[in-house]
């Protein structure tokens, strides 16, 4: 069975991005040991999950449609609104997203990635399908933004796994989920 990991950048005050959907250098910091950490870390994937808003985040760095953002790994995109057609490494996923991840942690091994969209992490959270969050938390608060579970307000217990501070405070910490029974 495949492990489903929700690595994602936040803010201190707990925000993907903000109000806007932008997650630049205006809001988290794109230079410093640890984006070389991160670089080397997703190459731990077999594939990365996302929303669509996440997917299309992308275009404005030159990505096209069906196009892979992270060269080497197979791609799902969940959207019913995007229009591109599957590739080997990008497949657009229309049916319900968490039925889809469910069977593919199942029928899959080593770890998938969740890499953003905050109403599937939700989703998938109240399904009890995330199980480890990687949270690189930036020194910035926004006030406002996009939360890291969307809509969701989980009330979880978690187990500290790692953490890892660098020079220009940000802290990764790596949390399992203990979900109650």
């Amino acid at each position: 069975m495949a492990e489903l990991i929700y690595h994602i950048a936040m803010t201190l005050d707990g925000f993907i991005a903000d109000m806007d959907g932008k997650a630049d250098d205006s809001i988290f910091l794109y230079e410093g040991a640890h984006v070389a950490d991160f670089m080397t870390e997703i190459q731990q994937y077999d594939a990365v999950l996302m929303g669509g808003k996440t997917y299309e985040y992308g275009y404005q760095f030159g990505l096209k449609p069906g196009e892979p953002g992270y060269k080497g790994l197979k791609h799902y995109v969940f959207s019913s609104t995007l229009q591109f057609e599957s590739t080997a490494e990008v497949e657009l996923v229309r049916s319900n997203a968490v039925n889809f991840i469910g069977d593919l942690k199942r029928r899959e091994e080593g770890k998938l990635w969740l890499c953003g969209g905050c109403q599937l992490a939700g989703s998938l959270l109240e399904q009890k399908l995330i199980d480890q969050l990687v949270l690189k938390v930036n020194p910035v608060m926004i006030g406002a933004g996009i939360p890291l579970f969307g809509s969701v307000k989980p009330r979880l217990h978690l187990d500290l796994v790692g953490m890892k501070e660098y020079a220009n405070g940000v802290i990764k910490t790596a949390y399992t989920i203990k979900y109650a029974q």
